[in-house]
């Protein structure tokens, strides 16, 4: 895998790029900037650094001094500039969480009386960020349920039209938790065509947690803005919160401006920690995959398990694994299962394993898992949950870094109780 601007691999940018010892008394880690204010040589050197935070730098002048923690500091440089590398991008904005990231990016996007579209199922948070919070502001959020199908978006987009202007289209891919797949080409496509009939091009904003910047690169085609919670396969240890939004520089800006009103910026230790985390990402990206690998064939051959959504099972010669072809450099360890009956099966299952951790998140070195329809979907009402295929019988796993055998081993003792 390589990126521009430099030729490296993926792998070896995520170890070092943004940082340089020499402009750190040499020390061969990033050190912690444990400050919330910095202090200015001069009043001139004071009011620079305003102007060209708030006004942008002229004629390639050089980023001006630090200011205060929530507007920048250099521990959020270092992060903002790698993640920007990994995803490809221009620019990248750091936050707090994965839904600071997603809420400030889409109330900079959007205004009272647009229409958004945005594909189904879609992560709980996200949903009710759209259809709960938006909707008092006046904004209109309209799913696509099959988004691989042309037809299938075009008719969101057409609803979307008719109810205002179609600012935001907001894409998961794969979705939380069924790993379904959106077409992003053929979305951004569709974008470019509104936008040559209203004169308004809507953004494709997509929300790449379930694979992130080593096995997938929305900005490559054709998204504006690639969106990750760094809390899950990024961070990769469960034990901090961070989001990102990355893209075109100018775009990007507009989110740092309003992260700073907002003030959910991403803390100095976070981002030490988050640099140390990166640094693993593509070992731990293979491990997990490779175990992931291993137990969806373990539950697919499963009698008591009815079906398995991982990404690798997709039907040769379907319009979803081509997507996933052309897109993804790989699978991912997150997916879900659904067990031979329903939620009293289902916990009966749960409550027996004993090397999985039940928990909701993903993408850290332990497995985790948990019953979607009542802990990461709990608020999403039952009869949307099951028109996108999340039933009672559902149960998410996020394949961590054990050894493959004791993994196997502990989920054929839980069946046992199914």
């Amino acid at each position: 895998m390589t990126t521009d601007p430099t030729g490296l691999h993926l792998e070896t940018l995520a170890i070092g790029y943004g940082y340089d010892p020499a402009q750190h008394q040499g020390s061969a880690k990033p050190p912690l900037f444990l400050t919330s204010t910095f202090v200015y040589p001069s009043a001139q050197i004071a009011k620079d650094a305003h102007r060209v935070f708030f006004n942008g730098p002229v004629d390639g002048e050089p980023a001006g001094a630090y200011i205060y923690s929530r507007l920048n500091h250099p521990n959020l440089d270092m992060v903002e500039k790698r993640l920007a590398v990994l995803d490809g991008a221009e620019d990248c904005a750091a936050f707090s969480s994965g839904m600071a990231a997603l809420s400030t990016t889409l109330m900079t996007l959007l205004r009272p009386g647009d229409s958004m579209v945005y594909s189904r199922p879609i992560y709980s948070g996200t949903d009710g960020l759209m259809n709960g919070h938006l909707t008092d502001y006046g904004i209109k959020p309209f799913g696509i349920t099959d988004a691989v199908d042309r037809a299938n978006v075009q008719a969101a987009v057409d609803l979307a039209l008719k109810a205002g202007p179609l600012t935001v289209m907001m894409i998961e891919s794969p979705a939380n938790p069924t790993a379904a797949t959106a077409d992003i080409s053929m979305i951004s496509a569709i974008a470019d065509e509104v936008g040559v009939k209203t004169g308004l091009r809507p953004l494709v904003v997509v929300d790449n947690t379930f694979l992130g910047p080593l096995l997938q690169s929305p900005l490559k085609h054709g998204a504006d803005l690639t969106m990750t919670s760094l809390t899950k396969y990024c961070g990769g240890h469960s034990d901090l919160l961070a989001g990102s939004v990355s893209g075109d520089a100018a775009l990007v800006r507009r989110l740092k401006q309003r992260r700073t009103t907002f003030g959910c910026h991403l803390d100095p230790h976070t981002s030490w920690l988050m640099l140390r985390s990166l640094e693993t990402l593509s070992l731990r990206t293979e491990r997990s995959c490779s175990n992931a690998a291993a137990i969806a064939r373990f539950l697919a051959d499963h009698p008591k398990v009815r079906a398995v959504t991982y990404l690798g099972f997709l039907p040769e010669g379907s319009p979803a694994r081509a997507v996933y072809e052309r897109q993804c450099k790989g699978a991912g360890s997150t997916f879900s299962f659904k067990i031979k009956g329903g939620e009293a099966e289902a916990f009966r299952m749960l409550d027996k394993v004993r090397l999985a951790k039940m928990a909701v998140s993903l993408g850290g070195a332990e497995t985790l898992i948990c019953h979607s329809a009542t802990t990461t979907h709990y608020a999403v009402p039952q009869a949307q949950r099951e028109e996108v295929g999340i039933d009672d019988g559902t149960i998410r796993i996020s394949v961590g870094l054990e050894h493959i055998d004791d993994l196997i081993a502990d989920l054929s003792q839980a069946l046992e109780a199914v």
